[in-house]
Parts: C-alpha cells; structure tokens; sequence
C-alpha cells in the first residue's frame, strides 16, 4: 500500500468567517483522484476564538502536527510575513502570503493569488482591452490582482481604496516593479472610470456578508470589461449590473480555482489537473 494512504496528506486554511470557502473541497477532491489520503482543514479564526496575533501559536500547531503548509487568507495574509523564515519572489514582490509550505523544519511562503487572477483573466477575457484600468481595493487580494494585471501588460492602472494611503503604498511598490506602466492611487473615481477599458474589483463588498456594490452602477459603460474576486456569491450585484449595461464580465471564481491549482502543486508536490479543479468547482457552484 502507498506510504501516501498510511499516512495522511494534512493541511488547512486559516482565516476569518471561512465556513463557506470551497477550498477544502477543491483540495480534497483533487487528492483523491490522485490517490492521496489528502486531511485539508478549516481554521477559522472566528470559531476558535483566535486573531492574527494567534498565529505564531498556530503554525507552531500545524508544524507539530505534521500538517504540510496551509493556505491563508483574510485577515492573515500580509501578517504572517514576520513569522515566516522564506518568501519566494512573488510573495516578496507583493507583500503578501496566501501559501506556507512546511519543508525541514523551514517555513516558506509563496503567492498564488496573482498567478490565479492572471490565468483566470487570460482565459476568461483573452482579448481584452489593456490601455487603462481602475482598481477598487489595495489590501492583500489588491495587491495580487494589481500585479497580476500589471505582468499582463496594463499600461495604466487607477488604483482606489477607502483607506487612501493603502492605495499609496500598493502603488509605489507596483511602480517600483513595473517601471514602463502607468500606476496611480486614484482621486476621483468617476473620472478615472470614463478614461478607463476596464474595471478589477478587489474588495470584499458584494459578499454574502457584505452585499452592495462597490462603486455607482452608472459609472460602468458597455465599453468596460468588469473582473470580480469575489465568488460567494458567483453572481455579485457588481456583475449583474455590469452585463445589464453590456459590460465583458469574469466571475471570481476563475481566481479561487487557480490558486488553489498552485496551492495543491506547493502542497502536494504535485501537479494538479486543471481541467479537472475547474470542473468541480462548477459543480459545487451550481
């Protein structure tokens, strides 16, 4: 019998008001058309009584319980940095962690966030217009989403958040990285809109928990492509009055899939079927 089935495959996600992500599914259902005996666990913060101040404790717990890594999330993913003892490149680059692999008594972080939304933008608005684009939210998904844009090309990005200075900061660091583009922490919105092709949210409004939307619905016009992350629900407000005014649209879960698609590769050592991953995930949001 393969050491694999003797012995568990553990790991987890940590975050806040995680009950619903389809993470575990994803990451379980690909481990056992593998094969694997693949344990993945929610830690959510909000059940356990726990905040990002806990974290120091709880990697100590998952390494002691032999976990591989765990993803990260909301509120985690720029905290966690100091605890870590390595960051790939992106991670470095973006300042924020979604990914740590336990490895010799090491702790390495890495970023598949941004590989996610530039695979799921590639493939769901392949011909997009690239000249100019606003983006709503400068925290940990902002910043992956910002650089994910950025390596595919964007020439100029708007980027607008309610606390200004974050908006700042993600610009000065993106300008350092991609000094030929455009980057900017935007003033007015609606001006910003009218100059721009397009449109990248990255804020948690349109949520279950926070439902709405995340700019005036009058500002997107038909000439605009709009790209969601947010996918609980699929179908925010944010896109159904995007395609009402004829917008190109990318649901979020294009993204969720694909960082778990490069999650599942640090974790397991193994490469996922892709195809595979995207058709679950349909299958549990239908």
């Amino acid at each position: 019998m393969p050491e694999t089935l003797i012995k568990p495959l553990r790991a987890g996600l940590i975050g806040a008001g995680i009950q619903a992500s389809l993470t575990p599914a994803m990451h379980m259902e690909e481990g056992a058309a593998q094969g694997l005996n693949y344990e993945y666990e929610l830690i959510d913060l909000n059940q356990i009584g726990a905040a990002p101040a806990d974290l120091p404790r709880l990697l100590a717990e998952a390494e002691a319980q032999g976990f591989a890594g765990l993803n990260i999330t909301h509120p985690c993913k720029q905290v966690i940095i100091p605890y870590l003892d390595e960051l790939s490149a992106e991670a470095r680059a973006l300042g924020a962690v979604n990914t740590v692999v336990f490895k010799d008594g090491r702790r390495y972080g890495h970023n598949t966030d941004w590989w996610g939304f530039a695979e799921s933008f590639r493939r769901g608005l392949p011909d997009a217009d690239l000249s100019s684009a606003v983006q709503l939210g400068a925290g940990g998904a902002g910043v992956a989403t910002a650089y994910a844009m950025l390596s595919l090309g964007i020439q100029r990005l708007t980027v607008f958040d309610r606390e200004p200075e974050r908006a700042v900061t993600l610009t000065e660091a993106m300008s350092q990285r991609f000094p030929a583009a455009a980057i900017t922490a935007g003033m007015d919105l609606a001006s910003a809109m009218r100059q721009a092709s397009g449109l990248t949210h990255a804020t948690p409004t349109g949520m279950a928990k926070y439902p709405g939307m995340p700019l005036p619905p009058e500002l997107l016009e038909e000439r605009h492509w709009v790209a969601e992350i947010v996918y609980f629900p699929l179908e925010t407000e944010l896109l159904q009055q995007a395609r009402k005014r004829g917008c190109r649209t990318l649901d979020g879960g294009g993204m969720a899939v694909f960082q778990a698609v490069g999650a599942f590769r640090l974790l397991t050592e193994r490469t996922p079927d892709a195809a595979r991953m995207l058709s679950h995930f349909k299958a549990m949001t239908e």
